[in-house]
């Protein structure tokens, strides 16, 4: 039977496993490197994304989730996970996060606003009703959520939602000479090095001459995040299309900006499996998912009750 691993740093990972559970399918909680050996596939699910990478920072997971994400195995990430697997990611708190990379988008890490702008709502999801059977539609929950800004050309989109009216815009940095590496959350400017150069000249006269340079970049990089507000001019970029995309695919990577684990609809668990099947088609003989019980899933004639279900 094959194994899915739930990285269980922080989050819903207590809620995915819950609906591995429920169709009858073995779930393993992973917090170290070591743990990810003999797995089929790997959930990542939302939560706080800087709390999970810093976790993830101390346990020396990031080599090793991007191995496992390079070696072609099925891995899918929710919320705080899509943040995880998009190869850039803007909208971060000062000083940025570790990303694992592997999914061609632009990830919004607060797109829809802080947690008071949380929400539900119905996606239109053809093809998972099509895979999977059920309704069209599923019920998206949004908490403190991310959304895909752009995407590359092997990414097909799953979903898109309605951008609510009164969501905060997006803020960027504008500055001359700036990059942002959001992938590998640093920042590099000649010009900002230049101002910080001036500002904490001061701080470099009394180190020996041979590493006057060495010390001043190393104020810098020290002050750099601290400071980065004071220096960069910000500007606010309202986003301008009616729809922005929340969950997509590419290749053995699917991502949802949304919580299917906090409902009762496991279409996109089943959906998930079926993309391990398709790597891993002997892992699966001994698993059976009757057509009736996917039919069932999200049907269209009694809807499910949809709230978050706990063992």
């Amino acid at each position: 039977m094959a194994v899915v691993g739930v990285l269980a740093l922080q989050g819903s990972y207590n809620e995915h496993m819950s609906a591995l559970r429920r169709i009858g399918v073995k779930g393993v909680e992973v917090r170290k490197p070591e743990q990810l050996h003999g797995l089929d596939s790997l959930i990542i699910p939302g939560g706080e994304s800087t709390t999970m990478a810093k976790l993830a920072n101390y346990h020396n997971l990031f080599p090793a989730l991007r191995e496992f994400v390079g070696a072609g195995k099925p891995v899918w990430g929710t919320c705080a996970g899509l943040i995880f697997l998009a190869n850039k990611a803007v909208g971060q708190k000062l000083g940025g996060q570790e990303l694992v990379g592997g999914l061609d988008c632009t990830v919004h890490r607060n797109f829809f606003g802080s947690q008071l702008q949380s929400f539900e709502t119905e996606l239109s999801v053809p093809m998972l009703a099509e895979k999977e059977g059920g309704s069209n539609t599923c019920r998206g929950v949004f908490i403190r959520a991310p959304a895909i800004l752009e995407v590359g050309s092997d990414v097909e989109i799953l979903a898109e939602c309605p951008v609510p009216s009164g969501r905060p815009s997006i803020t960027i940095p504008s500055a001359e000479g700036v990059e942002m590496c959001v992938s590998g959350c640093s920042f590099y400017s000649s010009t900002l090095l230049t101002k910080c150069f001036e500002k904490y000249y001061y701080m470099s006269s009394g180190y020996p001459d041979g590493s006057l340079v060495e010390n001043i970049l190393q104020i810098t990089l020290s002050l750099l995040c601290t400071d980065l507000q004071c220096i960069l001019p910000w500007q606010e970029e309202v986003y301008s299309k009616d729809r922005v995309i929340v969950a997509v695919r590419q290749g053995n990577i699917l991502a949802t900006a949304f919580h299917p684990e906090l409902t009762s609809d496991c279409r996109w668990h089943r959906f998930f499996l079926d993309m391990d099947r398709e790597s891993h088609p002997k892992a699966f003989s001994a698993l059976s998912l009757s057509s009736s019980s996917r039919g069932s899933e999200g049907g269209s004639k009694t809807k499910p009750f949809d709230l978050p279900i706990f063992e």
